[in-house]
């Protein structure tokens, strides 16, 4: 595995992925999926009612991933299974995407349905694709190959994104009939890109025999008491604990506003072309920024960037539940773009910093499940005071304002947690942790 460490091919095979299923995320989760649940799944429906879907819709693959992930990683630790397991999930959110493409008006449980499991099928994988880094890069190049493949994701969702986008607005160029056509193509485009993209890490990437074969039955008892073990230690490691809550918290702000933007800009009145365009702003302004995000760390701090990027998000969802004019969207997208990657990959840095360095396989893997967790409350926030905004007589414009403004309570209290995050008593804690052991 040390020769795979220093191999380019290795790791550009590795990072490939994110540009593979970074179009799932970008064309179909934040792009056009919500657009086509509204206008073409929910035709004639109350606005909030097709949010409030789509919330749920995305609250339950949350939810589902977060329960299965631990157990899932602990098989795939003890058994070498990452790559099987990887498999298993891209080729679901493939099918399962491209399964959009058939869905005919009107049809909006088979939509949600779909649309559900291939969100389940692009987070299981990333599970999996992340737990593979620690074996195409030395420790001494984690950072850079992590961040590489961050970037290459936003270039690539971006890539095909603009290529989506454009059959939207010219279809005819495209030979397709229509706008709602080049949609349901754009969903069978990012399977076939999804699918070609992530050949080089299923064929260049290897993992290591296990060590030790087991019956299944072990695996997974093992992995229970890995994961009961890790919790009773993370609760008496006051700042890894405080730290966790936090990252949940606003992180699920974040996560809220990159699926449900588009949405809560259609219930407002702005135009779906405007709506993607500003969203493929977003996506050309993360690829440098997540770099420059990280650079920013190492100047004033860690803590300190992750506060300003939590006080930017913040802004952005007070400002949203007041624009009319859709350059002001145009302004918030930059504005995303500027802090999206930079809040994700400092968080990772931060609390690398803080756990027991002997432990950091099982620490990290319970960091992923509160990832996995931090998108269940935000989209069903929206959609719950969005239902309780209208019950009390407000238009559904109005209530889709108060609701997007709602996602404010994450950042407040997350960020509120952050401040009281104590960077140099979770390290002495992590030493003591490590030599009690």
């Amino acid at each position: 595995m040390k020769k795979q460490q220093d191999n380019k091919k290795t790791v550009l095979s590795w990072a490939m992925y994110d540009w593979a299923n970074s179009a799932f995320a970008t064309t179909v989760m934040a792009g056009f999926f919500p657009v086509f649940f509204k206008q073409f799944c929910c035709p004639g429906t109350d606005p909030v009612t097709s949010t409030a879907r789509l919330g749920f819709a995305n609250s339950f693959a949350g939810i589902i991933v977060a329960l299965f992930a631990p157990i899932l990683g602990a098989i795939a630790d003890r058994g070498s299974a990452k790559k099987k397991f990887l498999t298993f999930f891209l080729f679901m959110g493939i099918v399962m995407t491209s399964a959009l493409y058939l869905v005919s008006m009107g049809n909006w449980p088979f939509a949600i349905f779909l649309y559900a499991m291939a969100v389940i099928g692009f987070s299981g994988g990333n599970i999996f694709y992340d737990s593979l880094l620690p074996l195409v890069a030395p420790e001494d190049k984690l950072d850079f190959v992590s961040a590489f493949g961050f970037s290459l994701g936003y270039l690539g969702g971006g890539i095909l994104f603009a290529l989506n986008v454009w059959m939207i607005l010219r279809p005819e160029l495209f030979g397709l009939a229509n706008a709602a056509e080049a949609v349901k193509f754009s969903f069978l485009s990012v399977g076939i890109w999804w699918l070609v993209f992530s050949i080089p890490i299923l064929l260049f990437v290897k993992e290591p025999p296990p060590e030790e074969k087991k019956p299944v039955s072990r695996v997974v008892r093992e992995g229970f008491e890995q994961i009961q073990r890790t919790f009773q230690e993370i609760r008496h490691l006051k700042t890894i604990f405080l730290f966790l809550i936090a990252y949940w918290l606003y992180m699920d702000g974040v996560d809220t506003i990159i699926r449900m933007a588009v949405d809560y800009g259609m219930s407002i009145g702005f135009k779906p072309k405007d709506l993607l365009l500003a969203l493929l702003i977003t996506q050309f302004v993360g690829f440098p920024s997540a770099i420059g995000f990280g650079y920013l760390g190492g100047k004033i701090g860690t803590k300190r960037s992750i506060l300003i990027a939590i006080a930017v998000y913040l802004f952005v969802s007070i400002w949203g539940a007041f624009m009319e004019d859709k350059r002001e969207f145009y302004i918030l997208a930059i504005t995303i773009g500027l802090v999206q990657g930079g809040i994700q990959a400092l968080s990772r840095s931060f609390y690398a910093r803080i756990i027991p360095t002997d432990k950091s396989a099982e620490y990290f893997g319970f960091y992923n499940m509160i990832g996995k967790f931090s998108v269940v409350l935000g989209p069903v926030l929206i959609g719950t005071v969005a239902l309780m905004a209208q019950s009390m007589g407000y238009e559904g414009h109005i209530a889709s304002r108060i609701s997007i403004s709602s996602v404010s309570i994450l950042f407040i209290t997350g960020g509120l947690l952050f401040y009281f995050v104590d960077e140099e008593k979770g390290k002495r804690e992590a030493a003591y942790l490590s030599k009690s052991n």
